[in-house]
């Protein structure tokens, strides 16, 4: 192999020519190297590029008809990007093949590195296919020895109260206080077995007195339903730290991954509580308290649009059905019972904040919409 075919091929440069004449491979030969001779020095001159083995063989490819010549110049670089460009412009520039006019196009400069490098990821997806196909027995007895081992920590009942629980609550210096069964599959199934479910409303005897042998850490719903029960714990329980899932989510629907981030992101009931009454300070305007202390004890309703300004008063016993007649809503006050009906109302009109006297305890708060009550604003 002659020692200018001894190179690595990065680029390849193909031109397209036309030649009003017929004219031989010779002379397209001839017109490449005459016509770019000495236009930028010895350094980029494809004599000596060719001999130094930075330019390859040159390869013309051609047909004559009509008394016409059509063809290509092909010339394969080892140069770097920009002395391939100047190359290419200079075969662009040629416009006399042999003794006949000449107009030369540059069609295309191809990544030879880039075209190898997609050959080799094709190449590697088809044998990731192959080595998945001949190894799945074996991935699939591992997935069957996996799902064994998380089977095995199932939920289990704890205390007289019967709760449900995970294997190692007893054993544990430390729980985690759920609200319900599915919480506690939920964590199960990411492998924190050391949870415990209220399952309900009033805190158990068991849960009270084991928050006195261990450190406690109450992870809770991110809805109202969730601030309630953190309010009776704190009244009944010894609890150390508190973690919360998203606005809005609740814990039975999060992913693993997100359940070991917001237990990770857990925070001292202290500063919880101090994050709470600031929440409520900072983002409740001075038109909504006011409007609450106004109306306790009268049964009715104070509708506010986005400037605080009043829409409209009526009676508690109207406001479900004449709210859904009323559009630029923000903010609904009443002294009555924030119910799923009335939230599900709310939604639907981009309401932002209703703020009652109390909340059924069946209320599961959506994203959009704020719950406040009395007691709370006014605390």
């Amino acid at each position: 192999m002659s020692s200018s075919q001894m190179f690595t091929i990065k680029y390849v440069m193909s031109a397209s020519f036309e030649v009003d004449g017929v004219v031989e491979k010779p002379d397209v030969i001839g017109a490449v190297f005459g016509q770019t001779e000495g236009l930028f020095g010895s350094e980029l001159d494809l004599r000596e590029l060719q001999k130094s083995g930075r330019i390859g063989r040159i390869k013309i490819e051609l047909e004559s008809k009509q008394d016409k010549t059509t063809g290509k110049i092909i010339i394969p670089t080892s140069l770097d990007r920009v002395s391939t460009a100047i190359i290419a412009a200079s075969i662009e520039a040629i416009d006399r093949i042999g003794p006949c006019s000449a107009i030369v196009n540059l069609e295309k400069i191809e990544d030879v590195r880039e075209t190898k490098r997609k050959a080799i990821v094709e190449r590697a997806k088809d044998i990731l296919r192959k080595w998945n196909i001949e190894t799945l027995p074996d991935a699939d007895e591992v997935f069957k020895e996996v799902s064994k081992t998380l089977r095995a920590a199932r939920a289990m009942k704890y205390g007289p109260e019967n709760l449900s629980a995970g294997p190692e609550v007893g054993s544990s210096k430390e729980i985690v206080i759920v609200e319900g069964r599915a919480d506690v599959i939920a964590l199960l199934r990411s492998g924190i077995q050391n949870v415990i479910a209220l399952e309900g409303a009033k805190v158990p005897t068991t849960i009270i007195k084991l928050t006195k042998e261990k450190e406690a850490t109450a992870f809770l719903d991110g809805d109202h339903s969730g601030d309630l029960i953190l309010k009776e714990l704190q009244q009944v329980a010894k609890i150390k730290y508190v973690a919360r899932a998203p606005r809005g989510m609740e814990v039975e629907d999060l992913t693993s991954r997100e359940i070991v981030e917001a237990l990770e992101k857990r925070v001292p009931i202290e500063k919880a509580e101090q994050k709470a009454k600031k929440r409520r300070r900072v983002l409740v305007p001075d038109q909504i308290i006011q409007a609450a202390k106004e109306l306790r004890g009268t049964f009715e309703a104070i509708l506010l649009n986005s400037n605080m300004d009043e829409v409209a008063r009526l009676p508690v016993s109207q406001l479900a059905d004449k709210l859904k007649e009323f559009d630029g809503v923000d903010t609904v006050v009443f002294d009555g019972v924030i119910t799923q009906r009335i939230i599900d109302i709310a939604s639907e009109k981009d309401v932002k904040y209703l703020v009652a006297a109390r909340t059924s305890d069946i209320v599961k708060e959506p994203l959009n919409v704020h719950l406040l009550t009395f007691d709370k604003l006014l605390d």
